[in-house]
């Protein structure tokens, strides 16, 4: 009869069998156990149901409006088993402290893009607040503008500000812009969103400052500062062939919303003075003192909250003289909206920044950050760039960053450094930065898009025009590899 384990062997009788589970989660012997170093886990179980852990939360979100399951639940659950089985994998193989290393680093470059999308919405909303659309939006009426002459401008104007003021916060406001103007109108503003995402996202390609994955390229040296200049002719091409396309469905008609006269909110213009100052600050932080923009954004919420103390301050004393102004008038439709006013809150604006999306982001994130680190990036990468031509992987990494994200994409294409030519180094980062216009989840522009304008721009809305956005896609790669021939000069 065999004989019970005493309370002292239980311990080192539950690691045995930890330890055998292991080396069966990984598909391989026990004494790879004892192999130091970073551990490859593309082949083993771990990596195989992180893989499909990841598919299964992507499929949930794709699957929002169907199931109106919120985008950020899936990716937070995903990422917490992904680094979880890691932090399991690497404990038992004596690495903890490479696992929390990458964990920080991966966070770290979450909390950036977090902060800025933090700062940006804070704006957005305090600019909604202080009725900054609802008058852009008046104008616009008065104007007489029909809806394929809004559909033109905000398109032309996120590609031609995008370059400055990145895609993310282009994208954004000229949503805000979209949503108010057409209120009601979903299958407009869908279709506008869409717009708006490939017009940001194409104009943000041919700047340093434009997108993150611009300023990833520029960092390392691999494109000077004025060489990004020259997708300039792709990146119209990538927005107006869609654009054109998607326009002819757009109706000839007007607004159905009746035009009134609105009256800004005290500090409406110096807060979109300060928002300006903001991205100026963090332009400068960047290119001057070789800092994380984000380092601006956030000096820029400061300005935001100096700004929103002296207006509670003063607030008594601006509303006296404005009752005594028109008083002596006779305007008592402005003295009765003066009854309503409420003090601004920089922190009541905070909070009503889209959490979901950034909670989505944060997921999306780490889950890539996890298999990255898993090796499933590099793997990925070094089969491009070795079994093809660095042409074809340059295309079909556009594509993967429409599934995965860009940053990550680039990240590991970064670290790889395949021995590429000027041209398509450039290539890669027209292709990385339009080619997450293919879907609504494949930028940060698109998610940061479908918090803002929840309900109206979706991903199978974006979806349905994908086919017409990999048409502008393929023809700006054509055009990039017309105009800029010499750059391909040296190909690896």
């Amino acid at each position: 009869m065999p004989t019970l384990c005493q309370p002292s062997c239980q311990p080192r009788l539950y690691r045995r069998w930890l330890f055998l589970l292991a080396a069966l989660l990984l598909g391989v012997s026990p004494n790879a156990f004892a192999v130091t170093g970073e551990l490859n886990l593309t082949t083993s179980a771990v990596g195989f149901f992180a893989v499909a852990i990841f598919v299964l939360a992507y499929a949930l979100v794709m699957a929002e409006e169907k199931i109106h399951m919120r985008k950020s639940k899936p990716v937070l659950v995903a990422a917490g088993i992904i680094w979880s089985l890691i932090g399991w994998v690497y404990v038992q193989n004596g690495m903890s402290e490479a696992s929390e290393y990458a964990f920080r680093v991966t966070l770290l470059e979450f909390t950036e893009l977090m902060l800025f999308l933090l700062v940006a919405m804070t704006y957005i909303n305090a600019m909604e607040e202080r009725r900054v659309f609802d008058a852009l939006r008046s104008w616009m009426l008065r104007k007489g503008f029909n809806y394929r002459t809004l559909f033109w401008l905000t398109g032309g104007l996120a590609f031609v500000l995008s370059p400055i003021a990145d895609n993310l916060t282009t994208a954004l406001l000229m949503c805000a812009v979209v949503t108010k103007v057409a209120e009601g109108d979903q299958r407009f503003i869908n279709v506008a969103c869409i717009n708006i995402v490939v017009a940001a996202n194409a104009g943000g390609a041919f700047s340093p400052f434009g997108d993150i994955t611009t300023l990833m390229v520029w960092q390392a040296g691999m494109v000077e500062f004025q060489e990004f200049f020259i997708l300039f002719f792709p990146a119209l091409v990538n927005f107006l062939i869609p654009a054109s396309i998607m326009s002819l469905f757009i109706k000839d008609e007007k607004p159905a919303s009746v035009y009134e006269d609105v009256w800004m909110k005290r500090g409406a213009r110096r807060i979109v003075g300060l928002f300006l100052l903001t991205i100026i600050t963090a332009v400068l932080c960047h290119v001057v003192l070789h800092l994380p923009p984000v380092l601006g954004m956030m000096t820029g919420l400061g300005y935001l909250q100096f700004f929103g103390y002296y207006l509670r301050r003063s607030l008594p004393r601006s509303l006296e003289r404005k009752r005594e102004r028109y008083s002596r008038r006779g305007d008592n439709k402005k003295l009765e909206q003066l009854g309503s006013v409420v003090p601004f809150d920089v922190f009541n604006r905070v909070a009503r920044a889209e959490w979901d999306t950034l909670l989505f982001f944060y997921g999306v994130v780490m889950c890539v950050g996890g298999l990255g680190f898993m090796g499933y990036l590099g793997l990925l990468s070094e089969a491009l760039y070795t079994g093809w031509n660095a042409t074809a992987a340059n295309i079909t990494l556009g594509i993967v960053s429409a599934v995965i994200d860009n940053i990550p994409v680039m990240f590991a294409v970064l670290t790889m450094e395949p021995d590429m030519s000027h041209g398509q180094w450039l290539l890669i980062t027209l292709t990385a930065g339009v080619g997450g216009s293919l879907l609504s989840i494949g930028s940060a522009a698109g998610v940061a898009v479908m918090g803002q304008a929840r309900g109206s721009y979706t991903f199978m809305g974006h979806l349905r025009w994908s086919p017409v956005i990999l048409l502008g896609y393929i023809a700006s790669i054509l055009v990039h590899m017309w105009l800029n021939a010499e750059s391909f000069a040296l190909f690896s």
